[in-house]
């Protein structure tokens, strides 16, 4: 099984990207976030016609998460990231496919800080935590993929001074990130490519693309009783340098059958 995460930044501006990459890159099961689209925007018929079926909770112009099954209907388990029944934003979304659980999240980007956007990511990685201990406890298969707008790791981000005080890289963010980890999740990406320096973001500003000046944000965490079918894992680096492209690229992993 191929899964993969990717932050689309715009579905129905770059429809024709994703639509492309999905009949390359063949995924089976795909999170999306950043949608930027209400869900009576959701292009659910263009993506049908791709062969997937799809879940999805949308906002007009910010936001939003979906989860993809080619040959499938996913089957939604929750649409919401539970703790905080004031917090309105899409940002979690979950379903089952094929005796999967999967989860595709967008985590708050938290600048500037400090002041109320970077209080509410730690908050949202809070009850992020506290979920994920739930799945985890259940002993049943679950991924956990998407934007978590956390760089883990100093060799995770290009060198650089100019994100010092940026919130993607604080010693909170990567605690945050870190406190997932220690729970038994296995980062499949660090996993499969333990040694390199590896991104999945490039801002479109200051020519950081052609310049390779990139971030590891995009990251698929497996639950402890599906990380031993984890094959390989990459990042489809090509799709970032496409015409109108998403500044993420798509990263995925392939798990072996039982």
């Amino acid at each position: 099984m191929k899964i993969a995460t990717f932050n689309i930044n715009g579905i129905n501006r770059r429809l024709d990207n994703l639509l492309s990459w999905l009949a390359t890159a063949e995924p089976d099961v795909v999170c999306l976030q950043e949608l930027k689209a209400a869900d009576t925007q959701f292009p659910k018929a263009a993506i049908e016609a791709a062969g997937y079926g799809s879940v999805s909770r949308g906002q007009a112009a910010w936001n939003g998460v979906a989860i993809l099954a080619r040959d499938s209907e996913p089957v939604l388990t929750r649409d919401e990231l539970p703790g905080d029944p004031s917090d309105t934003q899409p940002r979690y979304i979950e379903a089952a496919v094929n005796g999967i659980l999967f989860a595709s999240l967008y985590a708050p980007n938290g600048n500037p800080r400090p002041g109320p956007k970077f209080d509410y990511k730690l908050a949202w990685h809070e009850r992020m935590r506290l979920h994920a201990a739930e799945l985890f406890g259940t002993g049943l298969p679950v991924v956990l993929a998407g934007d978590y707008n956390i760089v883990p790791e100093p060799r995770d981000i290009y060198p650089t001074r100019s994100y010092d005080d940026n919130a993607l890289v604080q010693p909170e963010s990567r605690a945050a990130f870190q406190r997932l980890l220690d729970q038994g999740w296995l980062d499949a990406l660090r996993k499969a490519h333990p040694n390199e320096t590896i991104y999945t973001f490039w801002d479109y500003r200051r020519n950081r693309w052609p310049r390779d000046a990139g971030l590891r944000l995009d990251h698929i965490l497996l639950s402890k009783n599906i990380a031993p079918r984890l094959d390989k894992a990459g990042i489809d680096r090509d799709v970032r340098g496409e015409p109108d492209a998403s500044d993420h690229a798509p990263v995925w992993a392939i798990l072996r059958n039982e």
